[in-house]
């Protein structure tokens, strides 16, 4: 098994950590950006189901 030879300090710890805290951040608000697109109707490139209705079958 692999074992890292020296320690890691505090600093590189907190700046990793920083970088996947910010990576989330900017996930989130990519999907938000993309939410609000479909709901108002301005989705372009982005393929997403869309619910068919019963009216047909009557």
């Amino acid at each position: 098994m692999a074992v890292p030879k020296k320690k890691t300090s505090k600093g590189k710890r907190n700046q990793r950590h920083a970088t996947w805290k910010a990576k989330a951040a900017v996930a989130a608000q990519r999907a938000m950006s993309i939410g609000k697109s479909v709901l108002s109707g301005r989705a372009q490139g982005f393929v997403y189901p869309v619910a068919e209705t019963d009216d047909s079958e009557s």
